[in-house]
């Protein structure tokens, strides 16, 4: 089969293009690497999350990535919440530690992502692409935001932490 620029596309080519990428984006964040001796898979999320300081904020906006596409693709706004609803709770029950590092690991908010996408657009829907695209900004902008404020109750739970047990000594 040719080759063809984006350009010269039709639009099904041009969506199924860039769910290939999506499928491969979310692959290596959600399940790329087996586990040794179990049927079990990681990602390079979970991983990245466990970088203090911006390990979970690099995360989020790689899963933001996801959502930005499918709102370009013409996801509908319920699919659209939904995403953002699976990015949001693997983003604050991620900052919990150690609970957060092994949710991030099995919740796998990207693939989950990803097939909310294929099944909306297995069913026959007419697209509104500009309010949802801007509708997807608003939606990373307040992830943003939780995430932001989970970071800051994260770091005044560890600071309490050391507190007390320098008190404690």
């Amino acid at each position: 089969m040719p080759n063809l620029s984006s350009q010269h596309r039709s639009p099904h080519e041009r969506r199924a293009h860039r769910l290939q990428r999506l499928r491969q984006l979310s692959f290596w964040l959600d399940s790329a690497i087996p586990i040794p001796g179990t049927r079990h898979r990681i990602g390079l999320d979970p991983l990245i999350g466990l970088l203090p300081g911006g390990g979970d904020t690099a995360g989020l906006f790689l899963s933001a990535f996801v959502v930005i596409e499918a709102a370009r693709m013409g996801a509908t706004k319920s699919t659209l919440s939904l995403m953002a609803f699976n990015i949001l709770l693997e983003t604050v029950v991620g900052t919990v530690p150690g609970l957060g590092d092994v949710f991030d690991a099995t919740w796998k908010s990207n693939l989950r992502n990803l097939e909310l996408l294929e099944k909306q657009f297995n069913l026959p829907q007419p697209v509104q692409r500009a309010k949802n695209h801007w509708f997807a900004i608003l939606l990373i902008l307040g992830l943003i935001v939780v995430f932001l404020g989970c970071a800051y109750l994260s770091f005044l739970l560890l600071r309490w932490i050391i507190q007390t047990l320098s008190t404690l000594s």
